[in-house]
């Protein structure tokens, strides 16, 4: 099965990979921007995220593979790779192993190394959504306040809310298989895997994912690679800060 895409603009292939819980939409306004300086914009979902397929089976390898087969099937060679979070660990691993296709590569915010799970009270809350009983967003909200205080982190979560038929809402996430899989989104790159071409870090001012004992483990797989620190922002930094986030990832992209 092939990843659902948002596809638009024209001329070099830039695709942008979503972070855990995310989907491609949330990616939207930059990359209506990025659109304008000629590439061809795909936002994608990856597995058990948005509107791309559902399936029992969830780590980063299966993810890399359905991007191979996502280039593969629109013929994509040559792409700018982008990846925030999760995607960034797809993006890094798929382009270790098909070095021939990525030209640029960007990871937004999280390093090669290992991640403890983190995202217990989130799963919790998202759970706890009983749709026989939820009818509006706001509604949804409030249960999951309980578990999540932060209202952005919320509101984000929220976007996976979706009329399945006429009064009925429901999550467009795989959840209980991606709460039975979380621990594979803190998977470490393999310790063998390269990449040679030009590679951009961006991390958030405030963001504790990209810490200075990351640099070295990012140099050691990434041979031509770069780090920048996004002002003002944290794990979100593209939602945080949009315009600084922009203005660095297009002067490494042109």
């Amino acid at each position: 099965m092939i990843l659902h895409s948002n596809i638009f603009g024209e001329g070099k292939p830039f695709l942008i990979l979503h972070g855990f819980l995310g989907m491609g939409d949330n990616w939207k306004t930059l990359a209506r921007q990025f659109s304008q300086s000629n590439f061809e914009m795909h936002l994608i979902d990856q597995r058990n995220h948005g509107r791309s397929f559902h399936s029992d089976d969830f780590d980063y390898d299966l993810m890399a593979e359905d991007l191979k087969y996502y280039c593969d099937k629109n013929n994509l060679r040559d792409i700018v790779l982008l990846g925030h979070s999760m995607g960034g660990k797809t993006a890094m691993l798929f382009a270790t192993k098909y070095p021939n296709l990525v030209s640029k590569l960007l990871v937004a915010d999280i390093s090669p190394r290992y991640y403890p799970i983190h995202h217990d009270a989130i799963l919790e809350g998202l759970g706890r959504l009983d749709f026989s009983e939820i009818k509006s967003r706001g509604q949804a909200d409030k249960v999951l306040s309980n578990y999540v205080s932060e209202v952005g982190t919320r509101m984000f979560l929220l976007k996976n809310l979706y009329w399945v038929k006429k009064g009925q809402l429901g999550l467009r996430i795989n959840l209980d298989i991606l709460k039975e899989n979380v621990s594979e989104v803190g998977e470490a790159l393999p310790t063998h895997a390269i990449f040679e071409k030009e590679t951009l870090f961006l991390r958030g001012d405030r963001s504790e994912y990209i810490g200075e004992s990351d640099e070295a483990l990012i140099n050691r797989h990434f041979l031509n690679s770069e780090l920048v620190t996004i002002s003002n922002a944290g794990h979100w930094l593209h939602a945080e800060n949009p315009k600084e986030f922009y203005n660095a990832v297009i002067n490494f992209v042109s």
